[in-house]
């Protein structure tokens, strides 16, 4: 999941749910964005348990799958799922891709699937970036659009935000909308040498459990649910929980709870 708090992007908790779980729907999406060819050199970044970086193994079957990612423990679980796959020309580290010494001018491709909204600052990461690139070498990301325009987050914040306007905005917290503009995005990647910027919609659904129980333990490992609920006493926490109980409920499906999300696919060149 770059430097990456993942409980925006949730920290991962107890089965069904995972973060690859919640993002089933994208995955394909960024996968077919990316292109993957049967000799490149991929680099995943913010990889997470590394779901995006295998498919990028099986794919360049004659290359190979770098996932990097700050999260040690998910790193440790990419590699065990890669072992139990049989998966030889894949790799992980646990790295901030943002100072990261990649090797120079090594890789056709860098994927990401919503692993780099949280550097703290985006020219260095994005420079490094394209420093491990070849002449040429693509930039393929999914990243959010705007708050307003996510179902989930503007949900979340609907059932907590009545709680008490004194309790600090989780906004406070590393923005996991920071690349949501796209004149902001283009002018960044292009004052670091990117070029043939583009952007395309994404609207798919996000997945938050089989039913209302496993949405709500999921959703209170979001950092901007525990920021909020950790300053909350007893009984306002309990009613917090409530309303965004009764939130998930109303987005309840046969097939589980979903919200409707945007995302961006940021496609770029390395000059």
């Amino acid at each position: 999941m770059g430097k990456r708090v993942r409980q925006v992007g949730p920290e991962r908790t107890q089965e069904p749910m995972d973060y690859d779980a919640e993002l089933q729907r994208h995955n394909a999406v960024l996968h077919r964005a990316a292109g993957v060819q049967v000799s490149d050199r991929v680099v995943d970044i913010g990889c997470g348990s590394g779901q995006t970086t295998r498919q990028a193994a099986r794919t360049a079957q004659a290359g190979s799958a770098l996932g990097v990612d700050v999260s040690g423990s998910a790193i440790k679980r990419a590699r065990e799922i890669a072992l139990a796959e049989g998966l030889d020309n894949v790799s992980f580290e646990q790295a901030d891709a943002q100072v990261h010494g990649f090797a120079a001018d090594h890789f056709e491709l860098a994927i990401s699937r919503f692993g780099t909204m949280f550097f703290d600052d985006p020219a260095v990461a994005f420079t490094n970036i394209r420093r491990a690139l070849r002449p040429d070498g693509r930039l393929v990301m999914m990243v959010w659009q705007a708050s307003e325009r996510n179902e989930w987050d503007r949900a979340i914040h609907h059932s907590l935000g009545s709680v008490d306007v004194s309790v600090p905005s989780p906004r406070e917290t590393p923005d996991p909308f920071s690349l949501a503009d796209p004149q902001i995005v283009e002018e960044i990647l292009q004052t670091v040498g990117f070029v043939d910027v583009s952007f395309a919609d994404v609207e798919e659904p996000v997945y938050y459990g089989p039913d209302v129980a496993a949405a709500l333990r999921w959703t209170r490992g979001f950092t901007s649910t525990s920021e909020v609920l950790n300053r909350l006493e007893p009984a306002a926490a309990r009613n917090a929980l409530d309303r965004l109980r009764e939130e998930l409920a109303a987005h309840l499906r046969d097939d589980g709870v979903w919200f409707n999300s945007r995302a961006w696919i940021v496609s770029a060149r390395r000059d």
